[in-house]
């Protein structure tokens, strides 16, 4: 599976997903398909009307006050924490602190993306 999310600003949205250890193996104006590792994948795409392929179907981004989102992208990170003290030096702020779910198993953390996507920081814990 290889998610693709609509976006205010491309260029905006990869900076942030590199820090996040995605590196952008094509990136537009209006799209950027950015890679992490052998099998993970995420697209992000300028928010819009419907192409031809899907004439029914927009892309938006969540709502400005990201109150509402209708997914939550998932990042698998070999440490949490690092990760999140990564973000905060460059000015992401987290929603939640990393900490450990009552069911265990992994450490996790909130943040929102620069277009309001809600994006959990994982760490498996195995």
């Amino acid at each position: 599976m290889a998610p693709l999310i609509a976006v205010h600003d491309v260029a905006r949205s990869v900076a942030f997903y590199e820090r996040l250890g995605f590196t952008p193996e094509v990136q537009w104006p209006t799209y950027a398909r950015l890679v992490a590792g052998e099998n993970t994948v995420l697209h992000v795409a300028v928010q819009g009307g419907a192409p031809p392929d899907r004439p029914s179907v927009a892309l938006a981004a969540p709502s400005p006050d990201g109150s509402t989102v209708n997914a939550i992208v998932v990042v698998q990170v070999p440490d949490c924490r690092r990760a999140c003290a990564e973000l905060t030096a460059s000015g992401v702020e987290l929603l939640t602190e990393p900490t450990t779910p009552e069911w265990g198993g992994e450490i996790r953390a909130f943040v929102c993306d620069p277009d309001g996507h809600l994006i959990e920081v994982n760490e498996r814990l195995d």
